[in-house]
């Protein structure tokens, strides 16, 4: 359930209240202060959680989640019955996630063979599995046919061929969709954006190329096309640039009737953004939801189309406000009248976003939440780069070695894209609720590393 509160959007799930502390808006909906001051998540101590399971520590909140998955379930169905809310694994998933995910009645999208193997490794029934990507591997294809997977998004001219001849060998016409470029600037971070002319994915309509998979593919003897698919990027946080592809993709839609197309699915894929800092606003689930819908009803009426089903593809939207990722703080280096450098043990290696997208976050000091933060510091990781920095300009009480800090909003893309780049394990992952935390999985350790290595 959502609702709104000084034009902030909020989640509500049975007895959690979002704005009970500090920075409430960016933690999980359980988070809490106790007594003594801690950070609180799903019931357990900030402080408790990095002495059981050490730090660094990626903690997952179960009623966020929950929260989170209902609330784009809703927003979607309540509008347009035929919808369907898939959840983007690359945001991050594991098998104990992909459980969990799968028991709120969410379908999911992959990108390579390795999430898929996951899903199966979860027991996810294959038919609710969609699997995209720019190039996916012969071997990739076959594993998904003999898996029986839902639909595959084609995305590339040799794709076609490629999967006609599999699809043949395994014996079944495979259900695809086709992954369209409908030159749609979403105005985010170039590095993740996808929809324009210049991207590495999709088929541009002006070229003529998005017709001639569309032709191709109706001629596949194997290929049993559903329908289109787009992706603008992400984070998207305006309305317009999905209003605008949509109405966009359907005319184009409406154009290639004439040549055998029969749009039963449509995906504006998803992009939907969060807040990272007190000063992001994102759109709320309904807010996308009644954009994409309106348009979609509008446009399909205007050009007496059937109106198909929708499937969106949240990721990032589902898991990043879920996500605290707890560090201990270890040398504190001041530099006069420059900064105060406070490292961790963590950094680039389990959240490189910083690095590469110049990500912003905020850091809340986990043992001391309602001190006033009297400091601007830089909060910086133990990687052998000097671009190794979590949190500009953090404003935090004072710190010394050993205390705890929190940063929100770590749930996406950090744990997936996380590295042992100067063998540094990657940090253990819990998931809370209640009051209580299970593993979903342990810490790398020298031996795990090392486990395909050939000496």
């Amino acid at each position: 359930m959502e609702y709104s509160r000084g034009g902030m959007l909020f989640f509500v799930l049975g007895e959690y209240p979002v704005a009970t502390v500090p920075k409430a808006n960016l933690l999980p909906i359980s988070a809490e202060v106790n007594a003594q001051g801690h950070l609180v998540l799903g019931g357990c101590d900030a402080l408790d959680l990095v002495q059981e399971f050490g730090s660094p520590l990626y903690v997952y909140d179960e009623p966020t989640l929950r929260a989170a998955a209902e609330a784009y379930q809703l927003a979607f169905t309540s509008r347009y019955a035929n919808s369907q809310v898939l959840y983007a694994c690359k945001a991050f998933v594991n098998p104990a996630l992909a459980k969990v995910l799968a028991g709120y009645g969410l379908g999911f999208d992959v990108v390579s063979g390795g999430e898929a193997a996951v899903l199966q490794a979860a027991s996810v029934p294959a038919d609710r599995v969609y699997f995209h990507g720019n190039n996916k591997t012969p071997q990739e294809l076959r594993e998904a046919l003999e898996w029986g997977i839902g639909r595959v998004v084609i995305d590339g001219l040799q794709e076609i061929a490629l999967l006609d001849e599999l699809a043949g060998v395994s014996g079944h016409r495979q259900p695809v969709l086709i992954r369209v470029s409908p030159e749609v600037d979403p105005h985010t971070h170039h590095h993740t954006t996808t929809g324009v002319l210049d991207s590495k994915f999709g088929f541009p309509i002006s070229t003529g190329q998005a017709q001639e998979a569309i032709r191709r593919t109706l001629a596949a003897a194997n290929l049993d096309l559903r329908g289109l698919h787009f992706h603008l990027g992400s984070p998207i946080f305006e309305m317009e640039p999905y209003e605008r592809a949509v109405r966009l993709v359907l005319e184009f839609a409406s154009q290639m009737r004439e040549e055998g197309l029969v749009l039963r699915e449509f995906s504006p894929g998803g992009g939907f953004a969060v807040a990272y800092t007190e000063e992001d606003a994102p759109p709320s689930p309904g807010a996308y939801a009644e954009a994409i819908v309106d348009t979609l009803t509008a446009a399909c009426r205007d050009l007496d189309m059937e109106t198909p089903l929708l499937v969106v593809e949240p990721g990032r939207a589902m898991v990043a406000r879920a996500g605290v990722a707890l560090y201990t703080v270890g040398a504190i280096k001041d530099v006069p009248n420059i900064r105060t450098y406070v490292a961790v043990d963590g950094g680039m290696g389990d959240n490189i976003r910083p690095a590469l997208y110049d990500a912003r976050y905020e850091a809340i000091a986990a043992g001391c939440v309602t001190r006033p933060a009297t400091e601007r510091v830089t909060i910086a990781g133990k990687y052998c780069e000097s671009g190794d920095v979590l949190v500009r300009d953090a404003h935090l009480p004072p710190v010394q070695p050993g205390d705890v800090l929190a940063i929100p909003v770590s749930g996406a893309y950090g744990p997936s894209m996380a590295s042992t780049y100067n063998w540094n394990g990657r940090p253990a992952i819990v998931l809370v609720g209640g009051g209580k935390a299970r593993l979903l999985r342990r810490r790398d350790s020298y031996a795990d590393m090392m486990a395909t290595d050939v000496v």
